[in-house]
């Protein structure tokens, strides 16, 4: 009969801490270093162009995108991005905000083209005509929300010029290099009026983040 009255000892511990606020749940419900999980970063005012809002988190912890944008043989033009701090989820991921985690929005000239959840993009050559383009990647949360950081969107911004002769790409944003265990470097403003490119933010695309 011991182990009844042991198990019946456990029980009232476990109501004891529950009605301290402790709990008894499974231990996952917190994070690796002890404290409750919840969504990354910090809800702004601030909202793009879709109304999205902007979710701040510290530089340290930010994550980077860069765009580099080159011609191809059949005319068009062949994007590529490079992110740190940052993993492109799949489709059906859910709608949680996880820090690091998310999709991008491409856009061309300020009008979203599409939503990527990987690293590259095909841009057709007529969708491109004669004169300068900005291509524009900005990092979303898989609620829908922005990365920011110091209230501006986590974006990078790439010019390509199409001439009569041939599409040349003008020089492209990537990301900074960072030395082994420091702190990733804040990301730039756009070329947009946001800031230089390597910066942050802008949407695209019909299927929503």
């Amino acid at each position: 009969m011991s182990w009844t009255r042991s198990l019946i000892t456990a029980l009232a511990v476990c109501v004891a801490l529950l009605a301290g606020s402790a709990g008894c749940g499974p231990s996952d419900v917190r994070g690796q270093d002890g404290k409750p999980s919840s969504p990354a970063g910090e809800l702004l005012d601030e909202r793009d162009e879709e109304g999205r809002p902007y979710r701040e988190v510290a530089a340290e912890d930010a994550p980077a995108v860069g765009v580099e944008v080159t011609p191809d043989t059949d005319g068009g033009w062949d994007v590529r991005l490079t992110v740190r701090n940052f993993r492109f989820s799949p489709d059906g991921a859910g709608g949680r905000a996880v820090a690091g985690r998310g999709l991008a929005h491409l856009e061309l000239n300020g009008r979203r083209v599409a939503l990527l959840r990987t690293p590259e993009y095909h841009l057709p050559g007529d969708s491109v005509p004669r004169g300068t383009h900005h291509v524009t990647a900005r990092l979303y949360a898989d609620d829908g929300s922005v990365w920011a950081v110091d209230g501006e969107p986590v974006e990078s911004t790439a010019d390509i010029t199409v001439s009569d002769r041939e599409p040349s790409p003008a020089p492209s944003a990537a990301p900074s290099a960072a030395p082994m265990g420091s702190a990733p470097p804040k990301p730039a403003r756009g070329t947009d009026g946001r800031g230089p490119g390597g910066g942050r933010g802008s949407p695209g695309g019909d299927e929503r983040a």
